[in-house]
């Protein structure tokens, strides 16, 4: 109670710390220390304020960076004082702002009710107003508004529907001047002559009367040259037509024993079975008014050779003898790519630029058949074996190996796995198989007959090998790479390609040279384009000798199949030499 006491009277102490009036020697009367706060000073300035008018107006300042009181909501969302913001004029905190004018709410309006009250406003002058919580509020004209009884433009009273239809059938009547009665089922079936009379004119017809029956002289004349061009396009489609004429050079076509000039001599046959590399040329024969395209030797005598021309003439020379031309064949509207003798050389094919492929016989000249799809054939073979002779195969630039039966004309079979023109066609394995090359870098072999590829040789390294030649054991087949080098590939189950056998040395980069080989298979040979015939060593590689042959491209050799050392080359010059 004394140190209650105390306090109560701390107030009355003197400048000596004591009470006067308490005795000097009492022990009750401690001395005592002023008092002291240990909590930090607090500016309660603002709170004073806040707690003596209730709601603070002013705002916080947007560029403080710390605030030491807790604002209200009202203080944080308060509008911006002054120039703050460009786009703040009108009082709103940039926070709320979503749009340069101001705050923009979404608005849950459908497009169709929006389109509807945005043409009502346009056509009758008052609309809907959105912002009302009732549906039946309305801005605009109100007085349109009770006259038409608050219609929209979507939704046309029933009464005004028909008395519009009864209306347009006024216009129909009066327009074609007569007083029918028009049935409404009829004008509104369009399978009727009432409808097609009601809606024959649009709103974008124009001035046109009905429908235009007669063709302007401009459309009429550009109606005929279409009708021509797809005419053209249709004949062209199967190969250009062309008469086929033959002209024969010779003194006689038989001679005084009734033999035919295509006769093989009796006394041909192989001197020896050793083959030599020639060395000069012999014979020059000059026919052709542009180059020649291949040549073929008649098969087995080589008495005759037969050359196809860039000038789409097909030309048979004579070999043995006087060493003219025998026989022209014209039958061609664009340039001859490939010929092809039939076994026994009585007969031989054409392909032709001109999408044609035809067959001929070799010594009336006559055309027997003609065969095309439409698109251009690049090569043409005959099924090697003899009772196979009636079945080409042609290798088309749409990717295609299509074979007919030339007895009935008919397409049989059509070999479609290429990814490109097709170059070569070459038989193997007694001409149970097939290897065809083509534009899209690969090898495919064949069973013949069966349009499945059973073996695919493509590599990232190959090139195109647009000539392809078959070794006269049958084992080894000679590509023609486009990477100047002649490949070797086997004709086993495996079709290896041959390693330690490359011919290179040649120049034939974008050029369809034709490799060959001597018919005793230790020499290969091979026209390059600068005009040069090359021969290599079958067994060593090596480059065995090379002749300057022709100016320009030398394109197809041949060797000669009795005469061991002689060979016929074509070019691009239009001339075929002869070799010995």
């Amino acid at each position: 109670m004394d140190l209650l006491q105390n306090y109560h009277n701390d107030d009355e102490l003197d400048e000596h710390g004591q009470n006067p009036n308490s005795p000097p020697d009492s022990p009750s009367s401690p001395r005592l220390l002023p008092s002291k706060s240990a909590a930090p000073k607090v500016d309660d300035t603002m709170l004073a304020l806040t707690v003596a008018n209730q709601t603070l107006s002013k705002p916080i300042d947007p560029v403080q960076h710390s605030v030491a009181f807790n604002p209200t909501y009202d203080q944080l969302w308060a509008p911006v004082l002054g120039p703050a913001h460009p786009y703040a004029k009108d009082g709103i905190a940039q926070g709320m702002r979503n749009h340069k004018l101001g705050f923009v709410e979404n608005a849950a309006i459908d497009s169709f009710v929006f389109d509807e009250q945005y043409n009502t406003f346009h056509k009758y002058g008052y609309a809907a107003d959105p912002s009302a919580s009732a549906g039946n509020n309305y801005v605009g004209d109100l007085d349109a508004l009770e006259k038409t009884n608050g219609i929209s433009v979507y939704n046309i009273p029933q009464h005004e529907q028909k008395k519009r239809k009864i209306e347009k059938k006024k216009e129909v009547v009066e327009e074609e001047g007569s007083g029918d009665v028009i049935d409404k089922e009829e004008v509104e079936n369009p399978a009727t002559d009432a409808w097609l009379m009601k809606n024959r004119k649009s709103p974008w017809a124009g001035k046109k009367e009905g429908l235009q029956t007669e063709l302007s002289e401009e459309q009429q004349k550009y109606a005929e040259e279409h009708a021509r061009k797809k005419a053209e396009k249709a004949g062209g489609e199967k190969g250009e037509a062309v008469v086929d004429k033959t002209t024969f050079h010779g003194k006689e076509e038989k001679d005084y024993q009734g033999r035919s000039w295509i006769a093989p001599p009796k006394d041909a046959k192989a001197s020896n079975d050793h083959c030599y590399i020639p060395k000069r040329l012999v014979h020059t024969w000059s026919g052709h008014t542009k180059g020649v395209s291949a040549i073929r030797f008649f098969p087995k005598y080589g008495h005759l050779i037969l050359s196809a021309g860039m000038d789409t003439k097909v030309k048979i020379w004579d070999v043995f003898n006087s060493g003219k031309c025998m026989r022209t064949y014209m039958g061609h509207s664009k340039a001859v790519r490939d010929i092809s003798f039939c076994n026994d050389g009585t007969k031989f094919l054409t392909a032709g630029y001109d999408k044609n492929i035809k067959y001929w016989d070799t010594e009336t000249g006559q055309v027997i058949s003609t065969f095309s799809t439409g698109k251009i054939p690049y090569v043409v073979k005959l099924n090697p074996d003899d009772d196979k002779q009636s079945i080409l195969l042609a290798g088309m630039s749409d990717k295609k190996i299509v074979q007919w039966d030339m007895n009935t004309g008919q397409i049989t079979q059509e070999y479609d796995q290429h990814l490109g023109a097709v170059n070569t066609i070459t038989f193997v394995d007694n001409n149970r198989r097939f290897v065809t090359s083509s534009d899209d870098k690969s090898l495919r072999v064949w069973e013949f007959g069966i349009p499945v590829v059973i073996k695919y040789i493509s590599e990232p390294h190959m090139h195109s090998m647009p000539a392809i030649s078959l070794h006269p054991n049958s084992n080894w087949l000679a590509a023609q790479s486009l990477d100047n080098q002649i490949l070797i590939y086997s004709t086993r189950e495996r079709f290896q390609l041959n390693k330690k056998k490359r011919f290179a040395g040649h120049i034939v980069a974008g050029y369809a040279c034709q490799v060959n080989f001597s018919p005793d298979g230790r020499f290969v040979m091979s026209g390059d384009g600068e005009g040069k015939c090359w021969f290599w060593d079958w067994k060593s590689c090596k480059v065995f000798r090379t002749l300057k042959c022709h100016e320009g491209v030398c394109i197809g050799c041949e060797w000669h199949p009795l005469e061991q050392s002689k060979v016929a080359t074509c070019g691009w010059d239009g001339l075929i030499k002869y070799w010995d």
